[in-house]
């Protein structure tokens, strides 16, 4: 009930910035990405595709094709919950509007791999706290996906300062992010002192 509550605020806050806004700090977030590490040193990037005032992956997706990175993107299965991992080839060519009204790929530019050859995951999200916990959209999708990531796969939230918050409500289920991103800060989960 407690995620429920806040998810709903959440949401409330980050749909009141404007587009304006959602742009110039979703550029800064990503200004914050581009001088890691992390995103330098990957070849396989799993990337969402924005929506309903996410911070924004376009350019991100474009930097990452003018490096000659290969860039995948998540197709959920409603019926199972599951994500399926695709290689987008062509931003034009390859989506169109599909579940929950977020872009996927078409039909036919559906190219799936094993999540294992992904070195870089970058996770959406409603809320997170400093620890990598994350209030989702309440499917479920993450928490199952990320289990089957390769060992060691750094995984990031981008989001705005707006999505921080002092503690995500947790289950067993739940499993963190190692770095949240925002148009303000780095932060890396793993160094948080829960004290």
């Amino acid at each position: 009930m407690m995620k429920k509550i806040m998810r709903k605020e959440l949401l409330t806050k980050r749909d009141g910035l404007t587009e304006e806004e959602v742009l110039h700090k979703s550029a800064s977030a990503f200004q914050q990405l581009k001088a890691s590490s992390v995103y330098n040193n990957a070849n396989n990037v799993m990337v969402y595709l924005a929506f309903r005032n996410e911070v924004s992956t376009e350019e991100m997706i474009k930097d990452l094709f003018s490096r000659g990175k290969r860039v995948f993107i998540p197709l959920t299965v409603p019926e199972t919950k599951q994500l399926i991992i695709s290689e987008l080839l062509d931003m034009e060519k390859d989506l169109e509007i599909g579940n929950f009204g977020v872009l996927e790929p078409k039909e036919e530019a559906i190219r799936p791999v094993d999540p294992k050859v992904l070195d870089l995951v970058i996770v959406p999200g409603v809320g997170f706290d400093k620890q990598g916990y994350r209030v989702g959209y309440g499917g479920g999708y993450y928490d199952r996906f990320l289990p089957r990531l390769s060992p060691g796969t750094p995984t990031v939230a981008l989001a705005f300062e707006v999505q921080l918050i002092e503690k995500a409500p947790t289950d067993e289920y739940d499993f963190p992010v190692e770095y949240v991103i925002t148009e303000k800060q780095f932060i890396d989960c793993k160094k948080i002192d829960l004290k």
